[in-house]
């Protein structure tokens, strides 16, 4: 057995779940499992210690070593498993002397925690790597951190400040990628529309992206993961507006659609923003698919509150909703707050995901008679460039395919490939 790694959670820790694994076997660690957590609910912690066991479970022999935002928010609790054999925090999980050290000189009682104080990070290196596994697409890590204190995340405690990655790093990294046969790469960080406040000249998320597209002309699709559309600035609006090349799908920080829930949540914006954004956007690429992280249940909801966020769908025309049913975490505000009963917490989630079946099944009808250029992403299965999931035959990882869809599921198109487009 050589490193296998264990990734939970968001599009950034896949990123560097890569690095971690570059480092580790530079450093020259064997028979080892990396578990890359999450924190952002109740339930990832829950299943991340689910994992440290069936690991040791499964491996006896091999070290098990813990990292991620559960890792560094929740480092006693990973530390007290006795399947763990070493815990790191998000910081040192990318460092190859964190291996180094466990090569060299083992793991001592008194060593098994490496966990240091996240608040302290000033700086967010741009780890340049060569490729994801898969080679359908490659995350490119712009920025790592988060400023605002959302009174329901306890994300800024595991992941720090904002910090943003260089323009020419990020350029450099995507030149990299695309050389090495990547047609799409995706943008990720924890608040990628803080980008470069940080940084001499404070430049924004429009800025690098209008920059990537300018430098790398080369690169046949641009991804934004998570957005807070409050944040969207005139470059970017601008970018969305001009260049095909950006793909016209936007997976939005939404969390409510009721105005004194968002205040409750310290978010920054109100319902109407939202709203005017996606008129917006919809007004300058027609053919544009929004999705939305949307919190069912959270603490003083009220029936008409939530009706709030679910009239909030039909009005921006969401397409790809993440729903999310309130779980208070430890040292959050939100967690102090009057808290609903859970049975109505699940039956708002479900109604929530409900309507996200519905409103992906109209999208999918929209579709049927169309022809889209896909990527695939493994055999049989891929996705157009507004990110909605098709099964088709043919083409091989990171493919481009014309294809023309001919039905759906109710979960995912079908599609007949066409020609190769790229």
């Amino acid at each position: 057995m050589s490193i296998d790694v264990v990734t939970f959670g968001c599009r950034l820790n896949s990123y560097e779940s890569e690095v971690m694994k570059r480092e580790a076997e530079a450093a020259g660690l064997k028979d080892a499992i990396l578990i890359n957590t999450c924190a952002v609910t109740n339930e990832a912690v829950r299943q991340a210690r689910q994992a440290v066991r069936k690991a040791k479970r499964d491996n006896p022999d091999a070290r098990v070593i813990v990292t991620g935002c559960a890792a560094q928010t929740e480092t006693e609790t990973f530390s007290a498993m006795e399947e763990v054999d070493l815990v790191l925090g998000n910081t040192e999980k990318l460092e190859r002397k964190s291996y180094q050290d466990v090569v060299a000189f083992g793991i001592s009682e008194s060593e098994r925690v490496r966990v240091n104080d996240i608040m302290s990070v000033e700086e967010t290196a741009g780890h340049l790597i060569d490729g994801l596994t898969g080679r359908a697409r490659a995350f490119v890590q712009v920025q790592n951190g988060c400023d605002h204190r959302c009174t329901f995340c306890i994300i800024p405690y595991g992941r720090g400040n904002s910090r943003s990655v260089p323009m020419g790093v990020v350029v450099d990294q995507i030149k990299r990628l695309v050389d090495n046969g990547y047609n799409e790469i995706v943008l990720t960080g924890v608040d990628i529309t803080s980008y470069g406040a940080d940084l001499p000249g404070a430049p924004k998320l429009g800025t690098l992206t209008a920059k990537i597209l300018k430098m790398v002309p080369e690169l046949k699709r641009l991804r934004l993961s998570s957005i807070d559309s409050i944040e969207a600035d005139d470059d970017l609006m601008r970018v969305i507006a001009e260049d095909e090349r950006l793909m016209p799908h936007f997976h939005l920080s939404l969390q409510a659609g009721d105005d004194l829930i968002l205040k409750r949540m310290k978010r920054r914006h109100l319902r109407d923003d939202t709203i005017r954004f996606c008129e917006d956007v919809r007004r300058m690429r027609p053919d544009v698919v929004f999705g939305a992280d949307i919190i069912a249940g959270f603490p003083t909801e009220t029936e008409e509150m939530f009706q709030n966020s679910l009239r909030i769908v039909d009005e921006c025309g969401l397409t790809h909703l993440h729903v999310f049913p309130f779980s208070p975490r430890p040292g959050t505000p939100a967690a102090r707050m009057p808290q609903l009963d859970r049975s109505i917490v699940k039956e708002r989630g479900a109604r929530l995901r409900a309507k996200g079946e519905d409103v992906l099944a109209h999208h999918l009808r929209s579709e049927v008679g169309k022809v889209r250029p896909v990527l695939i992403e493994k055999e049989g299965l891929g996705r157009t460039e507004q990110f909605t999931q098709v099964e088709l035959a043919g083409g091989r990882a990171g493919d481009i395919v014309e294809t023309r869809i001919i039905g759906h599921t109710g979960r995912h198109l079908l599609g007949e490939a066409l020609s190769k487009a790229a």
